[in-house]
């Protein structure tokens, strides 16, 4: 239904743009949109009231999102890690899913009440530093956070022919990408950690071969680390 109106509705945009101004013409496309979804346009433009409900539905629906979310994340990781993260629970023996599991419904209540940095830090920090040193290119390590997008519209298929709520999902959607980029700045920030400790491994591996050698008379300040 909601495909028919928007062809509608640009169909009536391109045959009056010859004769509409440019203002006429936007005001002409929602007046089609607020009469075939029985609204005014007073409430279309209201994306606060509209978000809110948004909210409110995926509220509802967050159990079964979460889970299907971790389901996807975990197979981005290879067949067997993926099996094991699933099927193990106890936190001790699997403390990647453990954290995987926490730190995805945490970063879900985050977006639905609005994301504090600081708190969506100690969610979204254990789950990137562990895939930072996996074997992920930069935008794999961090394409959990978009998997969400995909699972919130499957899960929203029925409620997505309201066009109020395709124009809450494109709010909601942009505080995911948000979420995205600080995902990637964290994985940075633990990959350039990771180059630091390997080139100070490299230099200590120097050091002590040209001391073995001979060549370096050892004092407190040629010490690495000292």
């Amino acid at each position: 239904m909601l495909d028919m109106i928007l062809e509608v509705d640009y169909r009536l945009l391109f045959k009056s743009t010859d004769r509409l101004g440019s203002a006429e013409s936007i005001y002409f496309v929602e007046f089609q949109l607020v009469t075939a979804t029985n609204h005014s346009p007073g409430q279309l433009a209201s994306g606060k009231r509209s978000e809110m409900g948004l909210e409110k539905q995926l509220a509802k629906k967050k159990d079964a999102i979460v889970k299907d979310w971790f389901e996807r994340v975990s197979r981005t990781y290879a067949p067997d890690t993926a099996q094991f993260l699933k099927s193990v629970q106890d936190p001790i023996s699997n403390p990647v899913g453990q954290s995987l599991s926490v730190g995805l419904a945490g970063l879900f209540d985050q977006l639905l009440a609005g994301p504090d940095k600081e708190t969506v830090k100690t969610y979204l920090d254990p789950i990137v530093r562990i895939r930072a040193v996996q074997d992920f290119t930069p935008s794999q390590a961090t394409a959990f956070i978009l998997i969400l997008k995909t699972v919130i519209r499957d899960h929203l298929k029925k409620e997505l022919s309201d066009i109020r709520t395709v124009q809450s999902l494109f709010a909601f959607e942009s505080k995911i990408d948000s979420l995205s980029l600080y995902a990637f700045d964290i994985y940075m920030e633990c990959r350039e950690k990771i180059y630091d400790l390997k080139s100070n491994v490299e230099r200590s591996k120097v050091y002590k071969a040209f001391k073995r050698a001979g060549l370096i008379v050892e004092t407190s300040e040629d010490v690495p680390g000292l």
